[in-house]
């Protein structure tokens, strides 16, 4: 008799069970688990079999891997029995099953942070393993390039294909489209397209000038991209350079956003570009060294009017103060709209916002973080090979081999002044690495994708995979 006081069953009845053999061994779950997987899913498929037949569903599969496939089916985590099977060994069986996106989700890592950051793996290819250049995926994925080759890294860190190019080495690789990879040379004349699903030379763009006999043999000192553009910069023998819009359709030059001589530094090719998503922009930055430091010029074009719009000239602008501490890397966060330098004297980090530049936009951040200051004489602080990059609201600096992270923490209506366009409140300075990791190698690149952060050091094999500490309840299986 129903008093009104009944509970729902914690069983489900047996009509919404199944049972499997998977590889000679006997499991028993819920349909509902069975089709967490998703329609297209082999599990759910199996789910909609007659339920007239007694005898358990076969799949010919490792029954021990199949254990971890059921937990994550039920809870939408890995239990701890995942550690003794590889991330290829998991990969795959989801890939069977059909169920590889709710593994991805669950061997992703957490989102990225640089306070809470270690170095997890290294990505090392099997041949030429000193890499040159990299290209990220927003899944995490990583493209390498060594030698005249370019290999692929899915977001589980697996190999998953070579390119072998006709170049000598590859200095400058961007990602254009999921699969396909722009690519230059500063050993090489030209710009080259290729396709890793089919594995082929899409085509190639050089720059050259029937009606200047200097434009020849130009090679490629930088690339960028927009949704619908690629921007290239060329650098010929004569030190002629300008920067090329590139078609994504049709890999067809559309037109010359800069043309110089190359006779001095203000006039030197473009090292690195970057695209400004909020205003259709892109900015790029020139830095060369002698005998007196360092000097270069940063400049942001409008590649629809096609007209430079803004640059910075160093030395030669900016406060007294500053005269000589020229920069020497640049970068900017496209979420924040700042444009971020590294000073090669002093080692300062300076923040301009994009919406507000003038004459001198520079605001030179204070460390305010008292641990730090205690510990900086163990490593460089300013340094001609420090390197610079924005990711996801974090500016990371490599110095020497140390890297460390500056996040955010106020607004720009909270910064304290204190003299001389320096000012403390807004970014919070943080070691990433231990001291033992610095002492690897120089820094020569950074580059963030999904919720990693890759790294490149001079003359050192592979490429450093940096992620958070997983958070509690998480299990790494790498």
């Amino acid at each position: 008799m129903d008093n009104g006081n009944s509970h729902p069953a914690l069983v489900p009845c047996t009509e919404d069970r199944i049972k499997l053999n998977v590889g000679g061994k006997f499991f028993e779950t819920t349909l509902s688990t069975m089709q967490a997987g998703g329609p297209d899913s082999l599990l759910a498929a199996l789910s909609n079999r007659s339920t007239d037949d007694p005898n358990p569903v076969f799949i010919d599969r490792d029954p021990e891997i199949f254990s971890v496939i059921l937990s994550l089916l039920r809870s939408n985590g890995l239990p701890s029995t995942a550690r003794r099977f590889s991330k290829q060994e998991l990969a795959d069986e989801a890939l069977y099953y059909g169920i590889e996106s709710q593994l991805k989700s669950a061997m992703s890592p957490p989102p990225f942070s640089g306070i809470d950051a270690s170095i997890v793996t290294t990505v090392q290819p099997a041949s030429d393993g000193c890499p040159s250049a990299i290209a990220t995926g927003d899944d995490g994925s990583v493209w390498i390039a060594h030698g005249g080759q370019l290999s692929s890294y899915d977001w589980n860190l697996s190999h998953s294909g070579t390119i072998r190019t006709h170049l000598e080495d590859i200095t400058s690789i961007c990602r254009v489209y999921p699969d396909i990879a722009a690519v230059g040379s500063e050993s090489s004349a030209g710009l080259y397209f290729y396709d890793f699903s089919g594995v082929r030379n899409l085509g190639s763009i050089h720059w050259t000038d029937p009606n200047d006999p200097r434009i020849f043999k130009a090679r490629v000192t930088a690339i960028a991209d927009s949704p619908g553009s690629v921007f290239a910069s060329f650098d010929c023998p004569h030190r002629e350079n300008c920067i090329l819009l590139i078609d994504k359709s049709t890999l067809k030059i559309v037109s010359e956003l800069s043309r110089q001589p190359g006779s001095s530094a203000k006039n030197l090719a473009v090292g690195k570009l970057r695209w400004l998503p909020e205003t259709s922009m892109v900015v790029g930055s020139s830095v060369t060294s002698g005998a007196f430091g360092y000097s270069g010029y940063i400049r942001i074009w409008d590649p629809r009017a096609n007209e430079m719009v803004w640059e910075a000239i160093e030395p030669g602008s900016g406060r007294s103060s500053r005269f000589g501490d020229s920069f020497a890397d640049v970068d900017a966060d496209v979420e924040e709209s700042t444009l971020f330098k590294v000073c090669s004297k002093s080692g300062d980090l300076a923040v301009a916002d994009l919406r507000k530049l003038g004459d001198d936009p520079w605001v030179y951040l204070q460390d305010k973080n008292p641990s730090m200051r205690n510990t900086s004489g163990d490593r460089p602080v300013g340094h001609s090979s420090s390197v610079i990059r924005c990711y996801r609201k974090q500016v990371f600096v490599g110095r020497e081999g140390g890297l460390e992270v500056w996040s955010r923490v106020g607004k720009a209506e909270n910064w304290v002044a204190i003299e001389n366009g320096v000012c403390e409140g807004w970014y919070r300075r943080n070691f990433v690495d231990k001291v033992e990791d610095s002492e690897r190698g120089v820094i020569q690149k950074i580059e963030g994708g999904g919720d990693r952060l890759f790294v490149i050091r001079e003359e050192v094999e592979g490429v450093e995979v940096w992620e958070s500490s997983c958070s509690s309840g998480a299990v790494s299986v790498l």
